[in-house]
């Protein structure tokens, strides 16, 4: 059974699968093999990278909440009020200025 390469192992891999494709020496069917086996690896790192810049966008948003974060716990974001909800509330505001 393979082991499960985490992102840099997976990039240092891809780098040496590369420097082999390159210089030629395999036969076809290898050269098949690792270009197949840099394939998946290079999907792999693609999706972790996108995976990383997504959790960063959220970080990095002025709505993000820090104070009710764990360890185990997904983002949260506080709700942003819509359009209609801020027309709601100052209608109801005026309301209950005029009684």
């Amino acid at each position: 059974m393979a082991k499960k390469l985490n992102f840099e192992e997976s990039l240092n891999r891809l780098e040496e699968i590369t420097i082999n494709l390159e210089n030629g020496e395999q036969s076809l069917d290898d050269s098949l093999k690792l270009f197949e086996e840099g394939i998946r690896l290079s999907r792999f790192c693609e999706n972790k990278l996108t995976a990383v810049e997504q959790k960063i966008e959220i970080l990095s948003s002025k709505d993000y909440d820090f104070s009710e974060q764990d360890e185990k716990s997904a983002p949260k974001k506080k709700k942003v009020k819509t359009t209609e909800e801020h027309e709601l509330n100052e209608e109801e505001e005026e309301d209950n200025f005029l009684f």
